[in-house]
C-alpha cells in the first residue's frame, strides 16, 4: 500500500530537537522554591553561570496493584494541558533555559564556527530533481538563503513554471511554521495542503485553485494526515485528530461544504486503534486502515463512488498485520500472518479473503513494501539487513537492482505515475552523500540525476565507513555502522559518538549526514547501533526490543558501547552518546545502568516518564502504545517489569556524565513535563557536578526549531556541547 501519489508527507530526521527561549523574562523566585544543596560543589563553570534552577519537591504518590509509586515533581504537568499557563510550571521551565544559555555562552564562538560548517555544507538554492506526472512535471525549490521550500510545476509541453506554494509566505510571521503535505487533484486544478504554525501537529487544511490562484472558502481543522480525491475532483477523505490528538473517523468533504457538513464513512470504536487512509498506486481505490502497532484491518473504497460500501479486506486478528496494493483486479498483500518477516500474497477483488501465496516468508529476507505498476511488481526489503529492491514482472520473472557499495540505504522514491519504464530510487551511504537515480527497466541501469552538493567541499575518498558486528550479554550479534577519517587511531585515545533508538520496528539507516563532517574532522568516530527494538535485521529483531523483552535494547546499546571499547576505537569515558523520542527513552536507560562509559549525553525530547504515561490512557498516544509497551493498568507484570527500567523512577544517587536535555513546550508526542520532570529529578538526586541541561522549545513541538536554517543553530549547540564535555 502507498501513500497517496499526490501526497507528499516530510519526515525530518531529527538530530536534535527544542531551541533558545528568546524570552528575556527574568523566572520568579517562587517559581521552583529550592531544596538544600549545600553538600553539592559548585558547577565548575564560568563566574558568570548562575546555580542550577532547582524544582521544589511537592509530596505526591499514588497506588496501584497495591504498589505506592512517589512522584514528587508530577506537578510539572500542567493540570489545563495542552494549554501551559502554570505560573511556577512556566518560570521553572523558563529558568532552566536561562540556566541553558548561560551556560552555553562561553562556547559562542565554537557554535558559531561549527554552525557556519553545517551552513557551508548547503547548497543555498537547492532544489529536487522534477518528476513526471501526467501532463505536468513537479518539483520544490530553494531560493537562494531561504528556510523553506517554494513547490513548482511546468506542462511537460512547455512554459512557465507555476508555482504551487510558498512556504516562505505563509511562514512569514510565525515562530514555527511546518507543510503537513500537499495533494494536487486529479484533473490539476487544485492544490490541498496543511499547515501547522505552533507545532501541536494540529494540521490547518486549505484548497487553492491553480487556475486563480485564490483560496477557496473550505477550511479543515485539526487534519491530521492523510487525504484521497475523488476521480471527478470535487471531494476527498481525510483524517482528523480528536480532543485527546487521535484519529478515529474517516470523513468525506464535500467542495464548497463547511467542515460542520462533513459526513462520517468509518468510525472506530476500540480504544487502541487510529484510522488513516491512503491511496493505491493505481488511484483507484482508497485504502482505510484502522489498527495500533500490531494488529489492523483494511477496507477498500473506489476512488470513483465515494458513496459506495466500504469493501473489508480481511478482518481484524491480534497481531497480525497487513497492507495491500492493486493491479487490474487483483489484490497484493503483505502480511505478516504466517512468518514474522512477511509474505505476499494474492487475492482477488471480488473475493479479498481468499488468498493465494505468491512470495513465502523467510528469515533471509524481511519484505517491508509492496508496490504495483501497471507492468511490474517492486518489492523493497532488507537482505541479511541490507536494503535490496526487487523488480518481479507479472509473468514471475524478477531480478534485483544492482547498487554501487557494499553498504548503502536505498529506498524507492517518488513514482506517481502507475505506467512507468523507470523508476526513482533514493540511494546514500555513511560516505556517499544522498543520491537520486532514475533506474532504466528496460536495460536494468541506474541513471545518476543528482548528488547532493556539499558547497564547501567534501572528498568521500578521505573517510572509511565498516559494518561490525558486537556480542550483546545474552550472545546475539548486533550489527554496528561505523564511520571515521581516515588515520582515525584504535589504540583507545580517540572519540566516538554513538547513537541508537531501538524502538516501533524502526531501523535507524546508516546514511550520510554533512553536519557528521564536523565531528569526523574533529577526530571523532560516528557509529549507529543497531539495536534490537528496530527492524534492522527483520521483524523479529522488533519483537526482541518490546513489552517483556524492552531491557534488550538498553542492553544491546551499552554492550556496543563496551565492544567499541575493547576493539580500540575509543576508551570508557570518552563515548558521546545521544537519542531522540523513544531514543530519549534509551539516554535515560543507559545513564543509569553504565554511566562510567560516556563523557556526554544528549537526549532529545526524551520518552522517559513511561510508568506514568503509559498508566494515564488520557494522554494522546498511550492506548495505542500499550501492544508496544504493555498495559499497565490492567498487567501487574507489565508495571512491575515498566517499572524496573523507566529511567525517571530511576534515578538513583550516582554520578551521572553530562546531559543535555530537550523538550517542546507543544509536543503531542513526548509530552514537556516528561524531560522536565527527568531533569529536575536528576539535579536533585545526582551526586557528580557534571553540567546537566535542559532547553525547551516554547513555540514549537516534537520536531523542534522548524526552517533549515534556524535547525543548524541546536545542532551546532548540541555538537559544541559534545565537544566541550569531552576535551574541547
Amino acid at each position: 500500500m502507498r501513500i497517496s501519489p499526490h501526497f507528499f508527507f516530510f519526515l525530518q530526521l531529527l538530530i536534535i530537537a527544542g531551541c533558545s527561549d528568546k524570552q528575556s523574562d527574568t523566572p520568579s523566585p517562587h517559581a521552583a522554591a529550592s531544596l538544600d544543596n549545600s553538600a553539592k560543589k559548585e558547577v565548575p563553570m564560568s563566574d558568570l553561570l548562575p546555580p542550577p534552577p532547582v524544582a521544589g519537591i511537592r509530596e505526591h504518590e499514588f497506588t496501584h496493584h497495591g504498589i505506592t509509586v512517589t512522584d514528587p515533581w508530577a506537578w510539572l504537568r500542567d493540570t489545563s494541558y495542552p494549554t501551559v499557563d502554570d505560573a511556577d510550571v512556566l518560570s521553572y521551565l523558563k529558568a532552566e533555559n536561562h540556566y541553558f544559555n548561560a551556560a552555553m555562552a562561553p562556547q559562542a564562538a565554537l557554535i558559531d564556527t561549527l554552525y557556519a560548517e553545517f551552513r557551508g555544507r548547503i547548497k543555498n538554492d537547492d532544489s529536487s530533481v522534477p518528476q513526471k506526472d501526467g501532463g505536468w512535471l513537479y518539483w520544490w525549490a530553494f531560493a537562494e538563503g531561504a528556510e523553506y521550500r517554494t513547490w513548482y510545476r511546468k506542462a511537460v509541453a512547455g512554459g512557465e513554471p507555476q508555482v504551487l506554494l510558498d512556504e516562505t509566505a505563509l511562514a512569514k510571521g510565525h515562530e514555527y511554521f511546518a507543510l503537513g503535505g500537499l495533494s494536487v487533484s486529479p484533473d490539476g486544478k487544485l492544490l490541498a495542503f496543511g499547515i501547522d504554525d505552533n507545532g501541536s501537529e494540529r494540521y490547518v487544511l486549505r484548497i487553492r485553485n491553480l487556475e486563480t490562484g485564490e483560496l477557496l472558502p473550505d477550511t479543515l481543522l485539526n487534519w491530521r494526515d492523510g487525504l484521497v480525491w475523488s476521480a471527478d475532483s470535487k471531494s476527498f477523505l481525510y483524517t482528523d485528530s480528536d480532543d485527546n490528538w487521535r484519529s478515529k473517523k474517516l470523513w468525506l468533504h464535500r467542495l464548497g461544504d463547511a467542515q460542520s457538513g462533513d459526513k462520517v464513512l468509518y468510525a472506530e470504536a476500540t480504544e487502541e486503534f487510529n484510522v488513516s487512509v491512503e491511496q493505491t498506486q493505481s488511484r483507484r481505490y482508497a485504502v482505510i486502515a484502522t489498527g495500533d502497532h500490531v494488529t489492523n484491518e483494511l477496507f477498500l473504497l473506489p476512488t470513483s463512488d465515494f458513496t459506495a460500501k466500504l469493501q473489508l479486506v480481511s478482518a481484524r486478528q491480534a497481531g497480525r498485520e497487513y497492507d495491500l496494493e492493486e493491479h487490474d483486479g487483483t489484490l497484493f498483500i503483505r502480511v505478516n500472518d504466517t512468518h514474522p518477516n512477511f509474505r505476499v500474497v494474492t487475492a482477488p477483488l471480488s473475493s479479498p479473503g481468499t488468498w493465494t501465496e505468491l512470495v513465502p516468508g523467510t528469515d533471509r529476507h524481511y519484505i517491508q513494501d509492496v508496490v504495483t505498476f501497471q507492468n511490474l511488481l517492486v518489492i523493497q526489503e532488507r537482505v541479511d539487513g541490507l536494503s535490496q529492491i526487487r523488480i518481479r514482472d507479472y509473468a514471475g520473472g524478477e531480478h534485483y537492482v544492482v547498487f554501487p557499495e557494499a553498504s548503502y540505504v536505498a529506498t524507492l522514491g517518488s513514482n506517481p505515475e502507475y505506467d512507468t519504464a523507470r523508476l526513482r530510487v533514493e540511494y546514500q551511504s555513511m560516505v556517499t552523500p544522498n543520491t537520486t537515480y532514475d533506474y532504466h527497466l528496460a536495460d536494468m541501469r541506474l541513471e545518476s540525476l543528482k548528488v547532493r552538493e556539499i558547497p564547501s567541499g567534501y572528498d568521500a575518498s578521505r573517510y572509511v565507513t565498516e559494518r561490525l558486528v558486537a556480542s550483546a550479554r545474552d550472545g546475539v550479534k548486533v550489527p554496528v555502522s561505523i564511520v571515521y577519517r581516515k588515520g582515525f587511531p584504535k589504540d583507545g585515545s580517540g572519540r566516538l559518538h554513538l547513537y541508537g533508538y531501538g524502538a516501533y520496528g524502526y531501523a535507524y539507516p546508516p546514511g550520510f549526514s554533512a553536519n557528521r563532517l564536523s565531528l569526523l574532522d574533529r577526530g571523532f568516530a560516528y557509529a549507529i547501533a543497531h539495536i534490537r527494538g528496530g527492524d534492522d535485521l527483520g521483524y523479529r529483531w522488533y519483537l526482541d526490543g518490546k513489552l517483556d523483552k524492552r531491557t534488550n535494547t538498553f542492553n544491546d546499546f551499552v554492550d556496543v558501547t563496551r565492544f567499541l571499547i575493547d576493539q580500540g576505537y575509543v576508551s570508557a569515558g570518552k563515548v558521546t552518546a545521544s537519542g531522540g523520542s523513544a531514543g530519549g527513552e534509551l539516554m535515560g536507560a543507559i545513564v543509569n545502568q553504565a554511566p562510567e562509559l560516556y563523557g556526554a549525553v544528549v537526549a532529545h525530547v526524551p520518552f522517559v516518564d513511561v510508568l506514568n504515561t503509559i498508566l494515564d490512557a488520557s494522554l494522546p498516544l498511550t492506548p495505542m502504545e500499550w501492544p508496544e509497551w504493555g498495559n499497565p493498568i490492567t498487567d501487574e507484570a507489565a508495571f512491575e517489569y515498566i517499572r524496573s527500567y523507566s529511567p525517571y523512577d530511576n534515578v538513583t544517587a550516582k554520578a551521572y556524565p553530562p546531559l543535555l536535555v530537550t523538550a517542546g513546550l507543544n509536543d503531542p508526542r513526548v509530552t514537556y513535563w516528561e524531560p522536565a520532570k527527568w531533569v529536575a529529578k536528576l539535579r536533585a538526586t545526582k551526586t557528580d557536578n557534571n553540567l546537566l541541561l535542559l532547553k525547551t522549545n516554547m513555540g514549537a513541538g516534537h520536531g523542534g526549531k522548524s526552517g533549515r536554517f534556524e535547525s543548524l543553530r541546536e545542532d551546532a549547540e548540541e555538537y559544541a556541547f559534545l565537544l566541550t564535555q569531552t576535551g574541547g
